[in-house]
């Protein structure tokens, strides 16, 4: 829970950030506080019996996997002594505590921390967790107490650059920036900075614990009268005629609790701000801290196990889920490597990087949910053959492959293109036929004169006339040295013509050849129009 109305206070200082965000960012996770959001999110019975709480982290997970996050997993230690009245008043039977030390009478003076049931049920839900987590190569950090203390811990020495829980009092701790919830579905986060509260409500650290001082929290209850509706409580006489900050020092002085109305002495107040400024944690160079920041891989045939054992998935279905996630982490540190070398001012060709390129080839492109992707194939990604990911990855982590998709899809282009028909135009077709018919008539009537000499001459036999046909889609045949063309019959793209042949070209007049070779000649150019 943390500080009481801390949350609203502060609501003045939240953003609502894109999930992108946390791209390449390292985080630290409060376990205990993210499977609560997830047990939470569905009370009904079959949430423990289906793990639909575990299967809920197992997809931020991955996700954030994808957005190439670097995480820790920080679980509850020991129940500080502090916090033990809190705890009884939370869980009533006291499920959380060892039962041996949960009995004693003075459990508070005798020991400084108490160990948790390791047998209860929430305990077991964080056991399935990190093993879960080990399996996708996810560390888990085991606090001495306070989980959301070791987080803030880790994040005010520069270890990780935020922290995911839902405790308010992670800010007494001196976390920096806070992540209360992830949201997977609007794909977004909410984020608190400490900056922000400074700037804009003017709190710092210092002021926070004070403040928890009178609103109450894990380690002490509020002070008599503070609240987000309630009002102080005037005895008659006692307090009249005083001004505000008056009154708030006498308030403070006798802190009426809320049991009992017993008052805190000045010892109790310093125990509550040492228990903030000061908690139980590992340091920044201890070997457990140490520990969870080398490499960890991912174990994929446990992960197949585990999934196949909480959830009934098949091996397959599991792949399906997280190797996509896992082949995207890899091109995102591949660009952060280019991204790198290119502010050092090495350039080196995309041939010559000494860490291959997870991606083999831009396969088609995409719009996925209105966002443009590219569909890839992969290499090195035992498993994984193709899968979606972001345009905007694959511009920044390798260019050249999606030069490389472009040029062969133009090339395709250009070796399936079919070539142009033109379609003939029928008035231009109208147009030609009519001209046609008219410099036929001409070369009939002249055609026709020169008949009557030659039969004068020497009869012919009119049987032995053979018709020869012009095809306009067809080349021309040789023009003979003595022709007399007499026009039959005209279609749309043919001529019918009956050709008679002359004895001798001394018998055809020069009038004639020339009229002859122009109806060749034009013939010849409708022909290439109409193509």
């Amino acid at each position: 829970m943390g500080v009481k109305n801390l949350w609203d206070i502060l609501e003045s200082c939240k953003k609502t950030l894109p999930l992108h965000h946390l791209q390449n960012k390292r985080l630290c996770v409060d376990l205990s506080c993210w499977l609560i959001q997830l047990r939470n999110a569905n009370r009904s019975p079959a949430c423990v019996v289906k793990k639909l709480y575990l299967r809920g982290l197992f997809h931020r997970l991955r996700a954030l996997i994808a957005l190439n996050c670097s995480l820790v997993l920080v679980t509850d230690g020991s129940i500080p002594s502090i916090k033990l009245s809190t705890y009884r008043r939370r869980l009533g039977s006291g499920s959380e505590l060892n039962p041996e030390e949960a009995n004693s009478q003075t459990m508070t003076q005798a020991v400084p921390s108490l160990r948790r049931n390791m047998g209860s049920e929430f305990s077991c839900m964080i056991k399935e967790a990190k093993v879960l987590g080990k399996a996708l190569g996810i560390p888990c950090l085991d606090g001495i107490e306070e989980a959301e203390a070791q987080c803030a811990l880790l994040n005010s020495a520069s270890l990780c650059d935020g922290c995911f829980t839902s405790d308010s009092d992670i800010f007494l701790f001196g976390a920096r920036t806070v992540y209360r919830d992830i949201i997977l579905e609007g794909g977004y986060v909410i984020c608190y900075e400490m900056v922000d509260v400074e700037h804009k409500l003017g709190f710092g650290r210092n002021s926070l614990i004070s403040l928890a001082l009178l609103l109450g929290g894990d380690y002490s209850n509020r002070v008599y009268g503070f609240g987000p509706k309630e009002q102080w409580e005037k005895k008659p006489g006692k307090l009249a005629n005083t001004d505000v900050n008056k009154e708030n020092e006498i308030c403070l002085k006798q802190n009426f609790c809320e049991t009992g109305n017993k008052p805190v002495s000045d010892g109790q107040f310093l125990e509550v701000i040492n228990a903030y400024l000061k908690p139980k944690c590992h340091s920044p160079d201890s070997e457990a801290v140490q520990r969870v920041y080398t490499e960890h891989p991912f174990l994929r045939l446990e992960l197949q196990r585990i999934c196949e054992q909480f959830f009934g998935w098949s091996p397959e279905k599991t792949d399906q889920y997280i190797l996509p996630k896992i082949a995207e982490r890899d091109l995102r540190r591949f660009a952060n490597l280019r991204s790198r070398s290119s502010v050092l001012g090495v350039r080196i060709p995309f041939s010559e990087i000494p860490v291959p390129c997870p991606v083999s080839a831009i396969v088609k492109q995409r719009k996925v949910q209105g966002r443009e992707c590219y569909e890839v194939s992969w290499q090195h990604v035992d498993g994984l053959d193709i899968s979606t990911i972001p345009a905007d990855l694959i511009e920044s982590a390798c260019p050249e492959k999606i030069t490389e998709f472009t040029e062969k899809k133009d090339e395709a282009k250009k070796q399936t293109r079919k070539p142009r028909t033109r379609k003939p135009n029928k008035n231009a077709v109208a147009e030609v036929d009519l001209q046609l018919k008219g410099l036929l008539l001409s070369i009939e009537s002249q055609s026709n004169a020169l008949t009557d000499i030659t039969n004068r001459s020497k009869p012919t036999n009119v049987d032995t006339v053979k018709p020869i046909v012009i095809d306009l889609s067809s080349p021309s045949p040789p023009l003979h040295a003595c022709k007399v063309a007499k026009c039959q019959k005209t279609t749309g793209q043919n001529v019918v013509i009956e050709v008679y042949e002359s004895e001798s070209e001394s018998e055809v007049s020069s009038e004639h050849a020339r009229k002859a070779r122009e109806l060749r000649l034009f013939i010849d150019s409708i022909r290439h129009d109409l193509r």
